[in-house]
């Protein structure tokens, strides 16, 4: 029986089209390991959305090679799609695909068995391409299960490299998407969360279904408890969109509305597609409909040209906005993207007191969001067990993706969803008391 291993850079995306291609493997007879064992497959799902994602996803590629010497070594997903001929260049490299084909990579692998050649399958993705069905029908180790429903973005933000290595908006089936969740529930998984590259643009290619339908159809599934969003755009979240989404008992009141900027200036440079007066009327709409809802975002530092009076705008308008949590980043030029072709680049210190700087505000900011429930009872999903200073907890989170601690007892409470009455908060943990 040969064996398989696998190494995922990036995204959700990434990691769900991994666990898909996982299962495809151990249904042709291949013998599934730990990446770090030697294999005789060794499959890299790489990353380009920075340089530094090019950098890990070369050294992975590497790292394949040097476990076994004799193994096959694939190359798959954004950086190969971008990468074609440094990749065929490197003698490390047996087989290079792209984003797409990767449903056939089973019949690719055993063709390279057959005949020992070198080759590359990149497609063109500036041109339409249909969305490729994947399934996956178990989550190792895991509690809840993302689930792909789109692929594509026709943003083109300038830092960004996406829409050139991912194509443009497609958008899956909704029949296959709710027989894959039913199928995941029958076996016991109670939460899903659904990803894309852009999730708010699901349906708007050509199905004439919407994500706000899809949303209504998973929320009548039995068995299945919460429905979580991944990443979206401010712009989705219009008034209409909203008093429909509120009427949903499983959806999770846990918005991550990607912002990236707080200056309008910046967001223009940015070529994102709204300005901080339309996010901020996202954000009270939100709060209009849901009691404490988690608003969470992501902000880049150090844009090309950011001044200090720019970064200033930012941190008033976090503060203004009062985030759950925010994922920062410090800006990184991407080749081929126009925000990397500008002159006026941030040094590198002046991007890490940045990030320092809007970090103290989010710990405060995230420490706000977790007092409020201090006293209240909300309801968990526990995934785990955990130990902290000698003693063991479960582990889950609220709809609100707050982290839950509850002292272990005798009761079993892991993939069960219980109310719990938060008595404290312990660093990033909120603690509390099975009801």
């Amino acid at each position: 029986m040969l064996k398989v291993s696998f190494h995922t850079l990036g995204c959700k995306v990434n990691q769900y089209e991994t666990d898909a291609i996982m299962e495809l493997f151990e249904q042709r007879g291949f013998e599934v390991i730990d990446f770090n064992e030697p294999a005789d497959i060794c499959i890299i799902n790489t990353c380009t959305v920075t340089n530094i994602a090019d950098k890990k996803s070369r050294k992975m590629l590497s790292k394949g090679k040097s476990i076994n010497s004799n193994a096959i070594v694939v190359a798959m997903g954004c950086y190969a799609q971008i990468a074609e001929k440094k990749l065929k260049d490197n003698e490390d490299i047996d087989l290079i695909i792209g984003n797409t084909k990767k449903n056939q990579i089973v019949d690719l692998v055993e063709e390279y068995i057959r005949e020992h050649k070198k080759y590359s399958l990149i497609e063109d993705m500036t041109h339409n391409v249909p969305y490729e069905e994947m399934w996956i029908s178990k989550i190792d180790d895991k509690k809840r299960a993302h689930i792909k429903i789109q692929d594509g973005c026709n943003q083109f933000c300038s830092y960004c490299i996406i829409p050139y290595t991912r194509g443009r908006v497609r958008s899956r089936n909704p029949e296959n998407i709710i027989k894959e969740v039913s199928q995941l529930v029958e076996k016991g998984y109670k939460e899903i969360v659904l990803t894309g590259i852009h999730l708010a643009s699901y349906g708007l290619d050509d199905y004439g279904y919407k994500l706000i339908d899809l949303l209504i159809e998973l929320n009548e599934l039995n068995g299945l408890e919460r429905i979580r969003l991944g990443s979206l755009e401010p712009t989705l979240m219009t008034v209409d969109f909203i008093n429909q989404i509120v009427q949903l008992n499983k959806l999770c009141p846990h918005f991550h509305l990607s912002l990236q900027s707080g200056c309008d200036d910046v967001l223009k440079r940015m070529n994102r597609h709204y300005d901080t007066k339309e996010y901020y009327e996202s954000v009270l709409n939100l709060r209009k409909a849901y009691d404490k809802p988690a608003i969470t975002t992501d902000i880049i530092v150090g844009f090309p040209g950011e001044t200090e009076i720019e970064f200033q705008e930012t941190i008033d308008f976090v503060k203004r906005i009062g985030f759950a949590d925010i994922h920062i980043f410090k800006y990184s030029p991407r080749e081929g993207t126009k925000a990397a072709a500008i002159k006026q680049q941030i040094k590198e210190e002046v991007k890490n007191h940045r990030s320092k700087v809007l970090g103290s505000i989010r710990n405060q900011l995230h420490y706000n969001y977790l007092e409020q429930f201090i006293g209240s009872v909300v309801e968990v999903i526990f995934e785990d067990i955990i130990e902290i200073s000698g003693t063991e907890y479960y582990i889950g989170h609220a709809s609100n993706y707050s982290k839950i601690i509850v002292e272990k007892s005798d009761k079993r409470l892991e993939n069960r969803l219980l109310s719990v009455e938060i008595v404290e908060i312990d660093k990033e943990l909120l603690k509390g008391i099975v009801d």
